[in-house]
């Protein structure tokens, strides 16, 4: 990917221009680009307005922004202030956000039900730990990950332990959220994204060094960006402490950009040697539900930016080839939210649906807990997919004794088949499953108990 065209400063495009044609410029200044937040690289591409020349119109477009600005603490390396616009799609996407994430409208039962929700936040949970892990690097398929995570087994490799510390660190953040964020919770998340996974294990849980040269380069070599120094890193770690926890700015900021600005926040100052990325995302999360965006839970951005990582990226360089302007990192993170939300509710909406479909004619189904149910429904899709106690046990989030009780009762309707190796009873979905369920729904009544 290209680094953008930086544009002229904003202070120097109208220089040396006569008085007479700077007032005709200004009186062009409605003109708008139909609603879209270009940077320069894009808007040059463009035909000018009619009287116009490309550095004019970015004139009146970027003085608009100017003076719409929101300055916040954080400063570049030139020690020159991050700020933002909320444009009208921002406002709207805003609303929708805190409709949708804090709110219940129209949200699916199996999400708003106790008994069924924990299943679907382990769901979202591993699934924002692979794709977060993957977008750094880690190589393994859901699949794979999955299966680790669901079996408890010890990851075999670093692409393995890169998910499970993500996936230990996305609990975590459900568990702090009432807490305010200082630099020593910061360095105990970092401790927990990056176990095992370091060179230097030294590096985990603190600041980088001088002379820990850091830098985000693209695929060819080319340098996108270099953080601030290693002395400045503790004073800007509590900058953004302060910042997170709502100290600063003197002027209101709706809750949702205040966890987008603390995702670049971190992710500009990269102060760990690694695993920054990761621990961006995660203080994103924990932003979210501290302002009680509930459904956040439930929803995963890094699978969304997984599938467009240049759009990711070029959020960034085009704030920071833009006089810092961070309306383009918060314009494309709103985007990755919007996305997300809206797949969360297809998919859980598909799911009921699947539900529906299965259980009509199947009716013994309805006869056992939610678990055995899920747990038919998933061996109906996957008839090879293998089971174990821990596996259920990490599903659903229930007990051991539970999970077995579950699993053996189930065996004992032969509708799994029970094996053990050393220690560990593994289950296998009948052959001949669905056949055996139907055959369930002829008897009267029947007992799912060991």
């Amino acid at each position: 990917m290209k680094i953008p065209q930086k544009p002229t400063e904003y202070s120097a495009l109208m220089e040396n221009i006569e008085l007479d044609r700077w007032f005709y410029v200004l009186d062009k200044e409605s003109i708008l680009e139909d609603g879209l937040y270009l940077h320069w690289d894009e808007l040059r591409r463009r035909p000018a307005p009619a009287g116009l020349t490309h550095q004019e119109w970015w004139y009146t477009l970027k003085r608009r922004r100017v003076m719409n600005t929101t300055h916040l603490l954080l400063m570049d390396v030139r020690e020159q202030p991050f700020g933002f616009t909320v444009p009208e799609s921002v406002q709207k996407a805003l609303h929708e956000i805190d409709l949708g994430g804090g709110g219940r409208i129209e949200l699916p039962e199996p999400i708003t039900n106790a008994e069924t929700r924990d299943r679907y936040v382990i769901s979202s949970l591993m699934e924002e730990a692979i794709t977060s892990s993957q977008l750094e690097g880690a190589a393994t398929t859901r699949e794979v990950a999955k299966d680790m995570l669901r079996q408890g087994r010890k990851p075999r490799d670093k692409s393995e332990q890169m998910i499970l510390n993500n996936y230990i660190t996305m609990k975590k953040i459900r568990e702090m959220r009432e807490e305010a964020l200082t630099p020593e919770k910061v360095f105990a998340l970092h401790r927990l994204v990056t176990e095992k996974t370091l060179d230097n294990p030294d590096a985990a849980g603190r600041l980088r060094k001088t002379g820990e040269d850091v830098r985000v380069v693209g695929g060819e070599g080319e340098v996108y960006h270099v953080p601030p120094p290693a002395d400045s890193l503790a004073k800007r770690m509590q900058d953004m402490c302060d910042f997170a926890n709502g100290k600063t700015p003197a002027s209101f900021v709706h809750p949702a950009l205040r966890a987008i600005i603390l995702h670049f926040w971190l992710a500009y100052d990269h102060p760990f040697v690694d695993g920054n990325g990761r621990t961006a995302r995660a203080l994103f999360y924990w932003c979210m539900l501290r302002h009680k965006y509930w459904l956040f839970e439930f929803v995963s951005i890094s699978s969304v930016i997984k599938e467009s990582p240049v759009k990711y990226e070029r959020s960034f360089l085009y704030t920071e080839t833009d006089g810092n302007d961070l309306t383009y990192f918060i314009l494309d993170e709103i985007r990755v939210i919007q996305k997300a939300m809206e797949r969360l509710v297809a998919c859980i909406e598909r799911k009921a649906e699947e539900t529906r479909r299965i259980e009509s004619h199947l009716k013994a189904v309805r006869r056992m807990n939610h678990r055995q149910a899920a747990l038919l429904k998933h061996a109906l899709k996957h008839p090879g997919h293998r089971y174990t106690i821990a596996s259920h046990q990490n599903s659903h989030n229930v007990a051991n004794q539970t999970a077995r009780t579950d699993l053996m009762g189930l065996s004992n309707l032969h509708l799994l088949h029970q094996t053990k190796a050393g220690k560990t009873f593994y289950f296998f979905p009948a052959s001949d499953l669905e056949d055996r369920l139907l055959k369930l729904e002829k008897e009267e009544d029947f007992d799912i108990e060991i």
